[in-house]
């Protein structure tokens, strides 16, 4: 009797579950299978997590810093003020500032001598404190964009909620093959990168700018400047900055204080992510064009001198403070010249600007080959306008 209704129990239990409990499964276009279960009212779908195809001796040897050991040896000799080793401290400027009525720094001494001087005192503890706690955080963090917010928008307009939509505007020659301008200033949030003119190209570029992105080297210029005045865009457009040079702090900390809006340097970590990712697929391509070992791609890109450039921070800053992501002014073309707003026609050697536009490619098309960023990352839509 006990063996006949076992069966029945359990036909009844299938067609319960059957009527409230419909499941289908799909095929994904990766292969994957995608689940998709309604319970009562409610849709469930359950997607497996993407599977990145990525080349492992690439992943390490893109993790590979040529440079940090002579990045750790600059910081270590600037903390103790041994700037007389290296000739382009010399004539720095702004220790300039610092010296018209004390000690003149004609060597290694006079500079030691200057730095004990009252008027450089408190520029100097400053440099040292933040040149230390820049030197201990540079590290890798996968998970550093989820921190965005947090380090970079928070200071800028005290919300912790992400922008509804930012245009990132690239320098290249090819934004005045087109009329981008309104549609540049149509987004919530416009970013530019190293101080580009935009007076007379308003119509190709847009006017509106609400994020300045630099590097280092463009404030070492508006340092020599009175006031330090670095704000074509508005003395209350926010920069934000990122360290070339670590000799560069004594010019962040001399600007700050002319400064009305946000003056912010970027984390180090989000510095070591985004080098990660370039110097993968550099040497990705590098491989892949050339079919030469990898052992030779620094001579190719100068070694320990390759960076990535400012528009891939801006971009990369981009997403994980923004909820939808436009990329302008990013390519190249026979026709146009380098930079919109000057006459440079050559790029520069440590650099890998085709590597980046595969980059861009792939944060359009499958962001999820993207290596070293972490799986939890939610990326934002993004469009690239050429």
């Amino acid at each position: 009797m006990k063996g006949s209704i076992r069966p029945l129990i359990s036909i009844l239990v299938l067609v319960a579950l059957s009527t409230t409990l419909s499941c289908r499964i799909f095929i994904g276009r990766r292969g994957g299978i995608t689940v998709a279960a309604e319970l009562g009212s409610t849709r469930v779908l359950i997607q497996p997590p993407p599977i990145k195809n990525l080349n492992f001796t690439l992943l390490k040897f893109a993790a590979i810093d040529i440079g940090e050991e002579k990045s750790k040896l600059e910081i270590d000799q600037l903390l103790e003020g041994n700037f007389g080793s290296q000739g382009r401290y010399k004539a720095y400027a702004t220790w300039r500032r610092f010296n018209q009525h004390d000690v003149k720094p004609r060597n290694s001494k006079g500079l030691l001598a200057m730095l004990r001087s009252p008027k450089f005192h408190r520029y100097w503890l400053d440099f040292r404190r933040n040149l230390q706690d820049w030197g201990r955080k540079k590290m890798f963090q996968p998970d550093i964009l989820m921190d965005l917010v947090r380090l970079v928008k928070v200071p800028i307009d005290s919300s912790d909620r992400t922008y509804t939509s930012c245009a990132v505007v690239g320098n290249s020659g090819i934004l005045l093959n087109n009329g981008h301008g309104k549609l540049i200033d149509d987004h919530e949030v416009v970013i530019r990168l190293n101080n580009a003119r935009i007076d007379k190209f308003e119509k190709h570029v847009g006017s509106k700018t609400n994020i300045s992105f630099v590097n280092s080297n463009v404030l070492h210029l508006c340092a020599r400047k009175e006031g330090c005045f670095c704000h074509p865009y508005g003395d209350d457009v926010p920069i934000v900055m990122y360290i070339c040079q670590p000799v560069h702090f004594m010019d962040y900390l001399v600007c700050n204080a002319s400064h009305k809006a946000a003056l912010l340097i970027t984390d180090p970590r989000f510095d070591v992510l985004c080098a990660r990712i370039v110097k993968y697929y550099s040497a990705k391509r590098f491989v892949e064009e050339t079919g030469k070992p990898l052992v030779e791609w620094g001579l190719t890109h100068d070694g320990s001198m390759f960076h990535y450039s400012s528009g891939v921070q801006a971009v990369m800053l981009a997403l994980g403070i923004c909820d939808r992501v436009s990329i302008f002014g990013f390519g190249k073309s026979t026709s146009a010249k380098h930079h919109y707003h000057t006459n440079q026609k050559a790029e520069l050697r440590l650099h890998d600007y085709e590597a980046e536009y595969e980059f861009y490619h792939d944060l359009v098309k499958n962001p999820y080959a993207i290596p070293f960023i972490s799986d939890k990352f939610k990326f934002p839509p993004v469009v690239f306008y050429q």
